[in-house]
């Protein structure tokens, strides 16, 4: 989703409802250096918050309703009584907002009417959380106007619900974790078992190095019910796979040949799981022992060749992205977020930046892609009030 240049969001709002916001709050997508599908097996992940975000320009009011706006969807907006939210209504872009709106009044919460504006620069359907940034932006911005007593850690939750509950989206914890409690020049380290986090510092410029992100343009869909090639199949499978092997996640299990027993495709499912948790490790003791950051560079492709052939999540048009990165000069990549479409993710020098873009274009073309869309993320702020 690209945003407009010179938009104001507070004006955009004041054009839309005739008077100024009381405020504008702003989340982050997010891509994960490492940690992908281990979210929802209580295992470890290492996000970064992106410097694209969702803007929430909100108002509250005196009727019990809530009416929604948005900057990408100028002619979809959407007003329905607070009493009348349920799943399915509102449905499409609103059904995140709203999601909050609902879950806040489901936890006991008292909230008035609203009228809200969003404005998007997470690319949607890229792999990059721009739910979770619209869900988040949204859920601190209630919680500041209503003074709601509620701590980051727990919106986490209210979020999500929104995602999982109200729009359909069965997403992990990682998302809207890392939206909400990233901070700038930091990669954040979450153990999704007792959701305890670890600020670990992530300054690869100094090191001469830069993270690529190559959105193929190809949208990934979450809330797209359970067949054989989901992420809710996916979900289904690691689940079946723990309690195969007696235990109540994946995290449990630290060694990849207990696995081996499983039938087919939960071994390979199982495997990957496993194998990953011990990738997000290894990539931290490579950021706090001082080492290179460089030697990232084979987790990250390892963890692509795991996705691609374990966990059966990567398509051509992501591994052309990552073989063709690889063999330009990157140290390493892969594809991010849920799979089946999305964008992937490149460590290189940031000398070389170019030519791995053009590489990578060159290389997507040939295959009949079409070339990515690509950009330099560095670790970003979390949620925030910004107005």
């Amino acid at each position: 989703m690209s945003v407009p240049a010179g938009v104001d969001p507070a004006a955009a709002f004041a054009a839309r409802f005739g008077r100024p916001p009381e405020g504008v709050w702003a989340a982050p997508g997010r891509v994960n250096l490492i940690g992908e599908h281990t979210d929802y097996n209580d295992g470890y992940v290492l996000p970064v918050a992106l410097p694209h975000s969702t803007v929430a320009a909100v108002a509250r009011t005196a009727e019990p309703e809530l009416v929604l706006a948005s900057v990408q969807y100028p002619d979809q907006p959407v007003r329905v009584a607070l009493d009348a939210l349920a799943p399915g209504a509102p449905d499409g872009w609103a059904a995140y907002p709203a999601g909050v709106v609902h879950q806040l009044r489901r936890e006991g919460h008292r909230l008035s009417g609203l009228q809200v504006l969003v404005d998007g620069q997470v690319p949607v359907g890229a792999g990059l959380s721009s739910s979770a940034a619209l869900t988040c932006s949204v859920a601190l911005a209630l919680r500041d106007l209503f003074a709601l007593p509620l701590r980051r850690a727990e919106l986490v939750d209210v979020a999500r619900a929104a995602e999982n509950d109200f729009a359909g989206a069965p997403t992990g914890v990682l998302d809207h974790s890392a939206s909400l409690l990233c901070t700038v020049g930091h990669a954040l380290l979450l153990d999704t078992r007792d959701r305890s986090t670890t600020q670990v510092p992530l300054d690869l410029a100094a090191a001469g190095l830069a993270l690529l992100v190559l959105d193929t343009g190809a949208p990934h869909q979450l809330a797209t019910g359970g067949g054989p090639d989901s992420y809710a199949r996916r979900r289904q499978e690691c689940g079946e796979a723990a309690a195969a092997l007696g235990v109540p996640s994946l995290r449990e299990v630290s060694d990849p040949a207990a696995v081996q027993a499983l039938p087919e495709p939960l071994r390979r499912r199982a495997r990957h799981v496993v194998t990953e948790n011990a990738r997000v490790l290894a990539v931290l003791e490579v950021l706090r022992s001082g080492t290179d950051p460089r030697a990232v560079g084979p987790l990250l492709t390892a963890g692509h060749r795991s996705l691609r052939e374990d966990f059966a999540v990567s398509t051509p048009a992501l591994d052309v992205c990552v073989d063709a990165a690889v063999r330009a000069g990157a140290h390493g990549a892969r594809m991010v977020g849920g799979g089946f479409g999305g964008s992937a993710l490149a460590l290189v020098d940031d000398r070389h930046v170019p030519a791995v873009r053009a590489a990578v274009a060159e290389a997507s073309r040939a295959a009949g892609h079409r070339a990515p869309t690509a950009f330099v993320v560095v670790p970003s702020a979390g949620a925030r009030r910004v107005e």
